[in-house]
């Protein structure tokens, strides 16, 4: 679902937040909880949709499912397996918070998706940004992909997948330093990534089985700084889930610490306890 804020940029959100420290100044605290409400309805619903992509067997359906915070049995989970199980793009809501999609691409590099045409036949104007997954080293289609999306001016990150497994078989060795290996492992893929010519990369180590462990929360801070503000909401709500706070108040709150207005916190707690989006109440 299109809403006004999907056609503008931050600047013009500023110019709304602008509205509101305006009205709370001039202690007009109607206008002012009237305008944070509009604001809050309008970027609720806003969405997020992510592009889970890279070559077949990289481990992504398994990332998309743990990136939504479920098992590979549970109902509405993708299909994970050790042949090839997605065939089209296939877009799977996050089941807490469906303003966020995450979409499970087709392998790239495959006989109906070659790296040159790929990015048209999966309609990449519908993505916010695109992770890159690769279970070993980044190969020719997945630096291939990463150079179209830098042509088309979208963000893009690389996932080294599957590191519980190098830890396992590493761990067997004598002498075994996880931090140590981690870097290796890093520093490999990273160099590879500049010998083809994309600068200075960011690689991010991630095990789908415990993202809790290794970059998972790297990344997560990462993306969530390069979004636009209309769009970083999404992702705040769905990754950070022991805040203990609802982000209507954290929202609000975070406009009003800005103002100088000697009721903000009085209108805050009016508009807080008149309105909260149904989904975010406790």
């Amino acid at each position: 679902m299109n809403t006004i804020l999907e056609n503008i940029d931050d600047t013009e959100l500023s110019a709304v937040k602008r509205e509101i420290k305006e009205a709370l100044k001039n202690n007009s605290l109607t206008t002012a909880a009237f305008k944070i409400q509009e604001y809050l309805e309008e970027i609720n619903n806003v969405e997020l949709n992510i592009a889970v992509t890279g070559e077949t067997g990289s481990g992504k359906s398994t990332f998309v499912n743990a990136f939504r915070g479920m098992k590979y049995n549970d109902d509405g989970a993708a299909p994970t397996g050790v042949v090839e199980t997605t065939i089209e793009a296939k877009a799977y809501p996050h089941p807490k918070y469906p303003n966020m999609n995450v979409w499970d691409l087709p392998g790239i590099g495959t006989a109906n998706f070659k790296p040159e045409e790929y990015l048209q036949k999966v309609e990449f104007d519908r993505f916010d940004f695109f992770i890159i997954v690769s279970s070993e080293r980044f190969r020719a289609n997945d630096i291939t992909l990463a150079k179209e999306i830098q042509k088309m001016k979208k963000k893009f990150y690389f996932v080294r997948s599957k590191i519980d497994n190098d830890m396992k078989a590493e761990g067997r060795k004598e002498m075994f330093d996880q931090d140590k290996t981690l870097e290796t492992i890093r520093q490999y893929c990273i160099k590879g990534l500049e010998d083809q010519g994309l600068g200075s990369p960011k690689v991010f180590l991630i095990s789908s089985f415990d993202l809790g462990l290794y970059d998972f929360p790297d990344l997560e801070e990462t993306m969530e700084k390069e979004l636009p503000d209309h769009k970083r909401h999404v992702l705040d709500e769905s990754v950070h889930t022991t805040t203990g706070k609802k982000l209507s108040e954290l929202k609000v709150h975070g406009m009003l610490s800005e103002t100088t207005c000697p009721n903000a916190w009085h209108c805050g707690n009016v508009f807080t306890t008149t309105y909260c989006p149904p989904h975010l109440t406790a």
